[in-house]
């Protein structure tokens, strides 16, 4: 209804939507059986709540931070030879004219 009495937020309602509201239980019992399904250890799902823009943005922050934190991930290491052959191609650029 604050949709419908609000003109700034009209357009975010259908009519449609009144029918829809009939099949909302089946609707919701589908979504937790799809998430429920689909949600691994390995790829898991969130429920983030987002009736406020800014909680919702930190809690996705902080869990995008803990799942990269969990990674463990080491910037590669170059091997003696590569390290080598870095070095002959910068004398080589240095070398080159301006």
């Amino acid at each position: 209804m604050a949709r419908l009495d609000n003109p700034d937020r009209l357009w975010k309602f259908s009519a449609g939507d009144v029918a829809v509201r009939a099949h909302w239980d089946a609707y919701m019992q589908a979504y937790e059986e799809a998430l429920t399904a689909t949600s691994t250890e390995w790829a898991p799902w969130y429920v983030v709540p987002a009736d406020n823009k800014h909680v919702m943005q930190a809690m996705v922050a902080a869990m995008i931070v803990d799942a990269i934190s969990s990674f463990d991930l080491q910037w590669p290491t170059v091997s003696e030879k590569d390290r080598e052959a870095n070095e002959r191609a910068r004398r080589q650029l240095e070398e080159e004219p301006d």
